[in-house]
């Protein structure tokens, strides 16, 4: 599994996954607690099944 989740992305998916959580334990439906540890899950370990299907990788390039 190599990397395709850039900086950015993961900070957004971050934001996201937590926002659907707190709101889901918060009175909101429980679905949002399960669609909120997706993107969070995603974060974490800095990989989308989706983009590698879609041949998506927002990492950037390496400058060596």
């Amino acid at each position: 599994m190599t990397a395709n989740i850039g900086d950015t992305d993961r900070y957004i998916r971050i934001a996201v996954g937590c926002a659907l959580i707190i709101w889901g334990l918060l009175g909101g439906p429980f679905w949002a607690v399960i669609v909120g540890a997706i993107p969070l899950a995603t974060a974490l370990i800095r990989y989308c099944p989706a983009y590698s299907i879609l041949g998506m990788n927002t990492c950037g390039t390496k400058k060596e």
